[in-house]
């Protein structure tokens, strides 16, 4: 097999007359953790359910560890991990226990699997709370609880759908902190979300948006390649209708690529080389703002993919009037 764990080329699916996913083409590399990133609908799980065999491509193909998607699929199920967005898990079974059932369901010798479910445990630092019913567990630990249970076979490759939706930032960070120990471990991690903060942390990001992958790079590379300008703070007057009328006054700025809302201050995009710190506040003032403060930042994935979503939802609008779905 060679270094690529997924393959896939112009992979599409459509119920009746929606393109769920158009046309997509990636790879993923042994040993990487790849982020799927996009909002709710915009093809991230039908993608996933596609390269696990779960539905038939209505177009395109894929490799999964060497096999195809379309007539390998029962090959390709023992040697991933998958977790869902609605976590499987048993409520009256303690976390052990529940280990100890999903490791019977993906086959792991009887002998070898009172010392792999105690692997597990210590990899995912479950001890303290083994014992537990998961129907008692808080979201964070029933969240690692679902980990466990796609690791316990000892996969290749994990596919993690939202595995941090609806959880709370600590124990969000936490998982994060379990996904990079097991891609160090030699582990292949394919994860959607929809939090920018955490596709900064992959290897490579996918911009998902509307069922189109429309870019695929290195966090930095995605940067330079979708905002060759610069990235601004700019902070008025306190005051909300102070924020709204100075987005209005920045929009008429001359080199504002894009400017919006960003909490309690504005976010400028600028075309290269077009404004100086001192440039930007000059116009702010000219435009009646005397007190505002404007400070370069560095871009984030936010910022990347309102440029993308915003292009390819304008290069759509006149065909694509479906709703969003996965």
């Amino acid at each position: 097999m060679s270094d690529k764990v997924i393959e896939v080329l112009n992979l599409t699916k459509k119920f009746g007359e929606f393109t769920a996913v158009n046309h997509v083409s990636f790879d993923v590399q042994a040993g990487e953790v790849l982020g799927y990133l996009g909002p709710n609908g915009s093809g991230k799980t039908t993608t996933i359910r596609m390269l696990l065999g779960l539905l038939q491509p209505s177009a395109g193909s894929a490799r999964v560890l060497g096999f195809d998607i379309r007539t390998q699929a029962e090959a390709i199920r023992p040697l991933v991990g998958y977790m869902s967005q609605k976590f499987a898990l048993y409520d009256e079974l303690t976390m052990r226990e529940n280990l100890d059932f999903y490791a019977g369901i993906y086959g792991v010798p009887r002998r070898a699997r009172a010392d792999r479910v105690r692997e597990v445990i210590e990899l995912l630092h479950l001890q303290e709370r083994e014992r537990e019913l998961a129907g008692d567990l808080s979201g964070g630990w029933r969240q690692r609880l679902a980990l466990g249970t796609a690791l316990v076979h000892q996969p290749q490759l994990l596919f993690l759908d939202e595995p941090t939706s609806g959880v709370d930032p600590s124990a969000r960070r936490a998982f994060w902190d379990l996904i990079y120990d097991l891609a160090q471990r030699g582990v292949t991690i394919f994860v959607t979300t929809h939090y920018m903060d955490e596709a900064e942390h992959c290897h490579r990001v996918g911009i998902m948006f509307r069922g189109q992958l429309l870019a695929l790079d290195t966090p930095s590379g995605l940067k330079a390649s979708a905002l060759p300008g610069a990235a601004w703070d700019v902070t008025p007057d306190h005051g909300a209708a102070s924020l709204v009328a100075a987005l209005s006054a920045l929009h008429q700025v001359p080199g504002v690529v894009r400017a919006g809302l960003a909490s309690d201050r504005l976010r400028a995009i600028t075309a290269p080389d077009a404004h100086t710190a001192e440039a930007l506040r000059t116009a702010m003032v000219s435009g009646g703002f005397a007190n505002a403060q404007v400070e370069q930042v560095e871009p984030t994935l936010e910022d990347v993919f309102i440029a993308l979503a915003g292009h390819g939802a304008e290069e759509r609008s006149s065909t694509d009037k479906q709703p969003m779905s996965e």
